[in-house]
């Protein structure tokens, strides 16, 4: 797959004079490759993100965005790319919500029955047609989600970038959310950068997984090898998922488990557990 985004020991200073490093291991993302970034509150996952997506220029290291510096040449990469910040009320500012997801296309000129075509096609794919002529304003959290990722999506970017996308999200929203994601990358196969502290909806939505830990990247990989390493979660001040937790109290117990990836996972390893100790106590 093709490399999109390369971010190499990234430096910035902020107007406060406060810095922030981002070093380790280089963060790449591919094309169509779903990648997430745990990190608590304050590692640096908001930075890398405003340097991918050309807000902030770095102090120092290297950073190319479908091959460009995205400072430079801005409005070319930016072109490629969805964003849905973490705060979305930041980036819903139209009357209407229609308004709103065509707002990209109309700075682009696009026909207006072009753009009529898209808009409908949009809130049809993400399941908000119902809310075209509502304020934005008075929508709830989950709602004002939907309608930035209709935006976001709305000029069929390469990579869409998240930032907490799930945060203060009910459960029932939250799968709403994820299935969606999923659905986008296997329909329209967009790269995705999600940052979250929300370890157990990581094995679902990523393909990659970084951990930064106070602005070091100190690890790479898939989901599996990322968690069966409960001990980098640690170092970086986060609770493995639920499911890791319950595996590693049973190898400390005695049994002879592997770490599960997923919930799904788990549970079926737990009933193969649960079936070997059944069938020794009756042939007791």
């Amino acid at each position: 797959m093709k490399e999109i985004v390369k971010v190499r020991c990234l430096k910035h200073v902020y107007s406060d004079a406060t810095e922030v490093n981002i070093c380790g291991l280089d963060f790449v993302v591919h094309e169509g490759e779903k990648v997430v970034i745990l990190g608590p509150n304050g590692s640096g996952k908001t930075t890398l993100l405003a340097h991918i997506i050309g807000l902030l220029e770095a102090t120092e290291g290297e950073i190319e965005v479908f091959g460009k510096v995205p400072t430079k040449e801005f409005n070319d990469v930016i072109s490629k790319i969805g964003v849905v910040f973490q705060n979305v009320d930041e980036q819903i500012i139209c009357p209407t919500v229609e308004d709103d997801i065509a707002f990209t296309l109309r700075n682009r000129d696009v026909p207006s029955a072009e753009i009529d075509k898209r808009v409908n096609a949009m809130m049809e794919i993400i399941g908000i047609t119902e809310l075209r002529n509502k304020v934005p304003h008075y929508l709830s959290g989950g709602e004002k989600r939907k309608v930035a990722l209709a935006g976001a999506l709305i000029a069929n970017p390469s990579l869409l970038v998240l930032d907490e996308p799930f945060e203060g999200l009910d459960p029932k929203t939250k799968e709403e959310m994820i299935q969606l994601l999923l659905k986008i990358n296997n329909e329209h196969n967009p790269a995705f950068v999600i940052t979250t502290h929300e370890v157990n909806l990581v094995p679902r939505i990523a393909d990659v997984v970084y951990i930064l830990s106070q602005g070091n990247i100190i690890a790479r990989g898939s989901p599996k090898e990322v968690f069966s390493s409960p001990h980098l979660l640690h170092q970086a001040n986060m609770q493995p998922p639920d499911f890791l937790v319950l595996f590693s109290n049973l190898r400390e117990m005695g049994f002879d488990v592997d770490f599960p990836s997923t919930m799904e996972e788990a549970a079926e390893m737990l009933a193969q557990l649960l079936g070997r100790k059944t069938e020794n106590k009756e042939g007791i």
